[in-house]
């Protein structure tokens, strides 16, 4: 693929320590449910040479102790994966240390990651996600079992702000996450009202590195270009930072990335329209043999055409035709019949996948009555199922 030269840029940020595993330079995949399973996970590590850590999309805790047939699949890890990551989400203390101890036990990853940070209504109404840290000492049940289950296996976690501006938990959170035993802490600079919209608060997550200076802090939120990510390193002093929808569309990100951080000039990746076609075909070939169904394989591709597509000039009638495909053939004649000389868009770094924001956070009954009761949280709030 073509690149872009560009001055030297600045690198702050050494290798990131999570428990035995260097991670070097110091930039992560954000969880994102449908998104980031093996095929994808496959794409951004073969772009960044291995480099970087990879998290695999939520795994519901309930699911995976009953051994879930669709979980079971998304824990599945490429034999090339290193350190294999799974992120986990529960509202339950004894079933989130029962998934982290039979993880453990079988050798099913080697970090674990705790979702503290998911906005959406089926998991904040349950009280889990990015609800849940407003429960003190719920939040630190639940990191206790899991840290506890681990053994030698390091826990890290990811969570927002807040539930929105006036109940901020982000600062109370980190520190309970330090006293249970957490290696690091991700966090995303958004509340849960916000959900993906407006600007991320970069300044939160200076504020939490200065609070809880003993772990690793990971910066998220609005970070579309490897530049934004030196800049947020610069801007906050965070130890490293987790990209989730600035690749949507875009799995050579992970090269700028690396590039960046290792102060190449000469590395950043603007691919034409064919290369990126190829990208495309690759991705779509690659969820087919992971389901082993190739129409259910493009099928599923279907999500990422738009983001692919993005500054493009690519009539709305052949991304229609595009994102209807369900054969591997189909998509690569639809795909021919575009001008694939395009060089990479001006101004196709920029934002993309969701943008909502000012949303009504859905929470349990009597969420908000007291930051410590956790009465009536157990099992049945816990979700029956992963992924997207």
């Amino acid at each position: 693929m073509p690149t872009l030269t560009t001055p030297a840029p600045d690198t702050t940020a050494a290798p990131l320590r999570i428990g035995p595993h260097t991670v070097a330079p110091p930039v992560v995949l954000a969880p994102m449910a449908g998104i980031t399973n093996a095929p994808f996970r496959t794409l951004c590590r073969e772009f960044s040479g291995g480099k970087g850590l990879f998290v695999s999309e939520m795994i519901t805790t309930r699911a995976l102790v009953e051994r879930n047939e669709k979980t079971m699949q998304l824990i599945h890890f490429d034999a090339t994966e290193t350190p294999r990551s799974i992120q986990l989400y529960g509202v339950d203390p004894v079933t989130v240390g029962k998934a982290v101890r039979m993880i453990a036990e079988e050798d099913l990853a080697d970090h674990i990651d705790l979702n503290f940070g998911c906005p959406v209504p089926k998991v904040t109404r349950k009280g889990g996600g990015s609800a849940l840290p407003y429960k003190r000492h719920l939040l630190r049940a639940i990191v206790r079992e899991a840290v506890t289950g681990a053994g030698d296996l390091p826990v890290t976690m990811k969570m927002r702000k807040g539930l929105d501006d006036d109940h901020l938990t982000y600062l109370d959170a980190g520190r309970i996450a330090v006293e249970e035993g957490v290696t690091a802490i991700a966090l995303h600079g958004r509340t849960t009202a916000q959900h993906y919209g407006g600007t991320a608060d970069w300044d939160a997550i200076a504020r939490l590195k200065e609070h809880v200076p003993e772990i690793p802090v990971l910066g998220n939120g609005d970070i579309w270009s490897a530049e934004d990510a030196l800049r947020m390193v610069r801007e906050t002093g965070c130890d490293g930072v987790v990209v989730g929808r600035g690749c949507l569309g875009r799995p050579w990100l992970f090269a700028d990335l690396v590039a960046a951080f290792e102060g190449r000039t000469d590395s950043f990746v603007r691919p034409t329209l064919r290369e990126v076609a190829d990208v495309m075909v690759r991705h779509a070939t690659l969820l087919g043999e992971w389901i082993g169904d190739e129409a259910r394989g493009v099928i599923d591709f279907r999500k990422h055409v738009a983001w692919y597509l993005k500054g493009f000039a690519v009539g709305s009638e052949m991304r229609k035709r595009l994102a209807i495909t369900s054969s591997l053939e189909a998509l690569r004649a639809g795909l021919d019949e575009l001008d694939l000389d395009q060089p990479w868009p001006t101004g196709a770094d920029g934002p993309r996948g969701r943008t909502s924001g000012n949303n009504r956070v859905v929470l349990p009954d009597g969420w908000l009555k007291d930051p410590y009761d956790c009465a009536g949280i157990g099992e049945d709030a816990e979700l029956d199922t992963s992924g997207g």
